[in-house]
């Protein structure tokens, strides 16, 4: 087997070791320091939007606008079934009910869906949207790989329902829309909230941490304010709120600084690479590169074969395994959270595409590490495997 060739992997190629060792040179490694406020700015300018508050990760980024939300227990929140299932726990942390959407063909939630969920399930209620008696507070909507939902179509849902909209756009850094209402407006910057990730496999990162910006610069920083603990005198130790300990750490915040200095190019290299496996997949008859939405620039930061079915019905795990025999990192999307064991007894609504593209999708090497010539390996070797596993 030849040397692996990993799925996405981070990318130090700048300043990180430099800004690192200063932060700790100066002895600011905690939740406080000149890097934390740094990067803030530096997303804030990127993003085109007044306030951003850095912190522990998506996870917290998400909770802490279900909070600033006022989602509170017995609350409906809308959410997908499509998704890493970080997006949807911190409905569970504030003891709300979630209500899974499907998705489209994008893997982002279907729009269509959610209008006759609000309009044929739901019910109003002192002017206020409700589910089986229970408010129906806010959606979750996830930019899945960097694709951009319809956010033109449900953004003229939430204001029709009066319905809070939570962008999780932890994969979606970069992603803009080019045509339409938020032409120029960047992933995380349209609903209520944006949340942001720098996992080690995003397309920046921090190690661990994560990102808020809210519509309301205000509300972002009540939500900075939330993540340090709620501290309204600091020197004395007085909280008026229940706090969090979701700040960034300084040390985090440095790493950020630097790959912020880089994004611009990753986001080119994932571009120029998704474009190379298109042109290598482009006729092939067992599987399609996924294309992403039309009117945006995607960061495109992971790449999606939908298997052919019809031709292959080799489970997933089988061809991930008889891949990596090869030297190729592949995963399949996501086991979706509805059949998942703390969601199993959770509503869902017209699930159709959700599951047809979970038991479809297999993400190959995306890094943007990778050559073109490890990029024509990967393609040779996906393409032999899967004719050698097809029906026709």
């Amino acid at each position: 087997m030849q040397k692996l060739i990993p799925l996405s992997v981070p990318n130090f190629e700048g300043n990180e070791r430099k800004y690192v060792d200063d932060a700790i040179d100066q002895g600011w490694v905690s939740t406080g320091g000149a890097y934390i406020t740094r990067l803030e700015k530096d997303l804030a300018a990127f993003l085109r939007t007044e306030n951003v508050a850095a912190c522990q990760s998506g996870t917290a980024a998400l909770h802490l606008s279900l909070v600033e939300a006022g989602v509170a227990p017995g609350d409906v929140v809308l959410v997908p079934p499509l998704t890493f299932i970080a997006a949807v726990n911190p409905v569970k942390y504030q003891f709300a009910v979630p209500v899974f959407i499907d998705c489209d063909d994008s893997l982002c939630m279907d729009p269509v869906k959610l209008r006759r969920f609000c309009a044929e399930e739901c019910a109003r209620k002192d002017g206020r949207l409700t589910w089986r008696g229970k408010p129906v507070k806010a959606v979750i909507v996830v930019h899945v790989f960097g694709n951009l939902a319809d956010m033109e179509e449900i953004m003229n849902i939430a204001e029709e329902y009066g319905l809070q909209v939570i962008e999780d756009a932890t994969e979606a850094l970069g992603s803009h829309y080019q045509t339409g209402r938020y032409a120029g407006r960047y992933a995380g910057t349209i609903g209520d909230f944006g949340a942001f990730s720098f996992n080690g496999n995003k397309i920046i990162t921090t190690g661990g941490g994560g990102a808020v910006t809210a519509r309301d610069p205000k509300r972002t920083d009540h939500i900075r304010f939330l993540s340090t603990q709620a501290k309204t005198d600091p020197h004395y130790y007085l909280h008026d709120e229940v706090g969090y300990n979701y700040r960034m750490t300084n040390l985090q915040a440095a790493l950020g600084v630097a790959q912020m200095e880089e994004l611009e190019e990753f986001i080119r290299r994932k571009q120029r690479n998704w474009e190379t496996y298109r042109v290598l997949f482009d006729g092939f008859e067992a599987a399609e590169l996924l294309p992403f939405r039309e009117g945006t620039a995607s960061n495109r930061w992971f790449y999606s074969l939908k298997i052919d079915r019809e031709r292959i019905d080799t489970p997933l795990r089988e061809i991930i395994v008889a891949l990596r025999e090869k030297g190729i990192e592949t995963r399949p999307i996501w086991g979706l959270i509805n059949e998942q064991k703390p969601y199993a007894g959770e509503e869902t609504y017209q699930l159709e595409k959700a599951p047809y593209y979970a038991d479809r999708v297999l993400n190959i090497p995306s890094t943007t590490q990778i050559t073109e010539e490890e990029i024509r390996y990967v393609a040779d070797e996906v393409k032999q495997l899967l004719r050698s596993l097809s029906r026709e």
